[in-house]
């Protein structure tokens, strides 16, 4: 059996740090090295995710601390913000590991690699720094990008997403009593997905997100304005073209809905309708905002970093 390949995980209590957890676990070519969270530290990681079988325990390392441990990857999943400190120390003490971030503070970064394989899987292959695309960017930019030569316009997007995108820190946007029955609305301009899926893309876009009482999942709806007439059967067979061979990419006729995300380790695509004249095209895509839009996107990204198949570990 080969030596497995150590990574060191940092913002680990979270909901993604959770998932990111159990897929290190079923990988069988990675192993936990260690595991930051300051509110945990001192317990087995094994109490919040039993899947951990390399027996950690939460430690409250500084920046410092972690650079100077083993690992061959490291993968940050700190909020917003958080990044820099560790970026720094490994970059001084450790200036060849591979640094995966979570967050959204070098997505716009052109030294660091774009997280997005399906779109951008060559500049991702064998990178040391790589920026995890957001969740809403990731299933916007995947229902938009097989268009983006047909665009006559600024394509406007709905996203609703589960109340987990919101973190663990309490909010509005996770408050029970606040999301009951309720659809909420949020950063209604300006939002950060918009502006990275603009990016991106190359292209302006529209993007209103909101948060629904589900725990998790995401949709985005997007119409888009053509420069040319389509039918639904053409638009359909341009995904097709585009995403052939993509193991967590699938596509369907009918329209996806929210709970069609939650769970799923890819997006699925579809809902594939055009307006009466021609000029206007429906795609809705749907994930899952902690596994595609955050943690299975990040362990793509290990692999393609490590020179691995880019699905080890993420068999259906």
């Amino acid at each position: 059996m080969s030596t497995p390949f150590l990574v060191g995980l940092v913002g680990a209590r979270g909901h993604t740090g959770r998932e990111l957890i159990r897929l290190i676990a079923d990988h069988p070519e990675l192993m936990l090295a260690y595991a930051v969270s300051r509110e945990f530290a001192g317990r087995p990681v094994a109490d919040i995710a039993p899947e951990d079988k390399d027996e950690c325990v939460f430690e409250a390392l500084s920046p410092e601390e972690a650079a100077r441990r083993r690992a061959d990857v490291v993968i940050l999943a700190a909020p917003d913000g958080a990044a820099a400190p560790y970026v720094e120390a490994i970059e001084t003490l450790a200036p060849q590991r591979i640094i995966i971030d979570l967050s959204a503070d070098y997505r716009f970064d052109d030294q660091w690699a774009y997280g997005l394989p399906e779109l951008n899987r060559a500049k991702i292959r064998g990178a040391t720094r790589i920026a995890n695309p957001g969740c809403y960017a990731t299933a916007a930019q995947l229902a938009l990008a097989p268009l983006v030569a047909r665009f006559n316009g600024t394509p406007s997007l709905f996203g609703v997403s589960g109340y987990s995108g919101a973190g663990t820190a309490p909010s509005p946007r996770n408050d029970p009593e606040r999301i009951k029955d309720n659809l909420m609305p949020y950063a209604v301009t300006g939002h950060k997905h918009e502006r990275e899926t603009a990016r991106h893309l190359g292209r302006p876009v529209h993007f209103t997100p909101h948060v629904h009482p589900a725990f998790s999942g995401l949709i985005v709806t997007a119409h888009i304005p053509l420069a040319e007439k389509m039918d639904a059967s053409g638009l359909a067979k341009v995904f097709e073209e585009k995403y052939a061979g993509e193991p967590l990419i699938a596509l369907r006729n009918a329209p996806p809905e929210l709970k069609d995300g939650a769970g799923r380790k890819g997006v699925l695509i579809g809902g594939f309708a055009v307006s009466e004249n021609g000029m206007n095209a429906v795609v809705i895509a749907a994930e899952d905002n902690l596994l595609k839009g955050a943690a299975v996107q990040a362990i793509q990204n290990v692999n393609l970093a490590l020179g691995l198949d880019e699905m080890k570990g993420l068999a259906h």
